[in-house]
This record gives C-alpha cells, structure tokens and sequence, in this order.
C-alpha cells in the first residue's frame, strides 16, 4: 500500500443535526446529533487509512479545542504534522433534513499567521519526501491568501509528490495553475473558476481538455446523484452511481477523492478505479461520518455502479 500525506488548512468540527424538516424562524427539535473531527483531508484521510493506506495529516489546527482532533489522529495512526495556532478549529453545523436535504452553517476558523505559515511549510520540507502523493483539500483560513497556497503546492510538486486537489473559489482557482495531478472538482465549483455553466456533456468536455492541456492528468467531475465523469489523456469514463438512502451528503465527495487516489496508486484498471471510488461515494451518502464501515456492503454498492465510455477522447 501507499504513503499518503493529505493537508486539511482550515479544518472543522463537523456538527450534524438530523431532523424532520428544517422550519426556518420556528423552534425545530432535532432527532439525533453527532460530532466529528472533520474537514476535507481528514476525510479523505480516514478513508484512506481504511484501504489499507499509511496516512500522515498536516494543515493548521486551533490550540482551543485539540482534543476531538487529536483523539482522531491517535485513534486511526495517523502521523500528524499539523501546525498548532492561536484561537479555536472552527465548527461546522449541518442540518439534515430526512429526505436528504443539507443545511451548511460554516464557521469562520483562526486566524493563521505568518509564523504558523512558516512552520507548516518547514515540516513538509522534511516530512514530504518519501510520500506517494499529497491531497490537499478544503477551503483557505483567514491569513491564507491564494499565492501562498499556490507556493505551497509548488513546493510539494518540486518534491516530487502527485497532488490531488480538491477545493473551489480562489483556492481552487490558485491550485489549478500548479497543474495537480488530479483535480475533483464537483460541477458548480468547476463552474465558478471558468465562469460559465459545465452542467452540459460538451461544455464539461471542453473545460476537461482545458484543464488536461494545462498539464493536469486526471480531471475528475463530479455530479451528484447524476455521476462521476473522469477525463484523461485519449479517454472518457462515466460512472453512474446505484440508488442508496440518503443519511447525509457529507463526505461524499472526499471519499470519492480517496478511492480515486487508492485505485490510481495501486495500479488498478480505470474501470474497477472509478468503479470502486464511485461506490465508495455512495457508501458514505448512506452513513453519517467518514470511512468505510460495511465492506459487504460496498462490494453490493460496486456491483450496482455502471460504467460507460464516452466516444469523445480528450487531447
């Protein structure tokens, strides 16, 4: 199995509420609650580690309120090279709704500051090398601007690590110029850095061969309920993922990241690839939080994916 470095720059504490429906301006009760140590790369992480991975995690996270963080990171192995900062990890609310609909209520998060920037980018330095590929994913912090986090990723890439990015808005924006090895964005954030609407077949062909001829290797769409198209060099897949009950929408696309990148790493043939990293997105959308918890499960979700080729080839 692979080394896989993931950065999470402004993770959360993942609050989720589940209820009937969400009555906007009335008193809602809810019908469960559950807490997580989350954010984007410690998603990607976990489920990761459950392919069998060695997984290190890095990114900033808030001395206030360590310990859900910290108790994930020994509880799962991980190798840890986040930067500690001033003030509190930020906490994310997400209301869902019974038939699946999810109400995000982000919070804002420390405020990084150029002595903690330093330090991050000295621990890659030294930790990075001996990685098979970094996944950095997620939003920016305060004190976060697109440039440094566009020198960031040149200096991963200048180590040699295959990068996997997965963010949107400036961040994404910023990534993309560093040509990642694979980018996954879903169709609203791809829509946002190019500026026009990518939800039609040739719009999303044209800015797949966009981004491929800026020297990205796998570019990676995703559509929600509607699938996963994947577009390299000479080749077009499509995943059309089988009907689940939905408990919650997070995670979906972080866990798609990681079976992306597992199948990838290890070698597997494109179909089985996008094939298992799309059931392992319809397993998670199933559950509320992160990893693999059902391999029987999983293996009757890969069965019920349906792959198609798609006759255009991008260039």
């Amino acid at each position: 199995m692979a080394k896989i470095l993931t950065l999470t720059l402004n993770p959360a504490l993942d609050i989720t509420v589940s209820l009937d429906s969400l009555r906007a301006g009335q008193v809602n009760r809810s019908q469960a609650q559950h807490s997580h140590a989350a954010g984007k790369g410690l998603n990607v992480a976990q489920v990761l580690a459950d392919l069998g991975h060695s997984v290190t995690v890095g990114g900033f996270l808030g001395r206030d309120n360590l310990q859900p963080f910290e108790a994930l990171i020994e509880w799962r192995g991980f190798a840890d090279c986040f930067v500690r900062v001033a003030g509190e990890t930020r906490s994310n609310i997400k209301l869902v709704e019974a038939n699946g609909c999810v109400t995000d209520i982000n919070g804002q998060g420390p405020e990084v500051d150029a002595a903690s920037r330093s330090a991050l980018m000295r621990k890659l330095l030294q930790i990075a090398p001996g990685h098979d590929a970094v996944v950095v994913a997620g939003s920016l912090p305060r004190g976060i601007d697109p440039q440094w986090f566009a020198e960031l990723l040149g200096q991963l890439k200048a180590q040699g690590l295959k990068i996997a990015l997965d963010s949107s808005g400036e961040a994404l924006r910023a990534g993309l110029q560093a040509a990642p090895w694979l980018v996954k964005p879903n169709t609203d954030e791809l829509a946002e850095v190019l500026g026009h609407s990518v939800t039609g077949r040739a719009e999303q062909q044209q800015a797949a061969s966009q981004l491929l001829a800026s020297g990205i290797e796998h570019v990676v769409v995703s559509q929600g309920e509607h699938g996963v198209s994947w577009y390299r060099a000479g080749a077009v897949l499509h995943a059309q993922p089988p009907q689940v009950r939905v408990a919650s929408t997070v995670g979906a696309g972080d866990s798609l990241v990681a079976g992306m990148v597992h199948g990838l790493l290890q070698g597997e043939a494109p179909a089985q690839t996008l094939r298992c990293a799309t059931a392992i997105a319809a397993q998670a959308v199933t559950q509320v939080g992160f990893g693999i918890r059902d391999s029987a499960q999983l293996e009757q979700l890969q069965a019920g994916v349906h792959i198609t080729e798609q006759q255009e080839a991008c260039r």
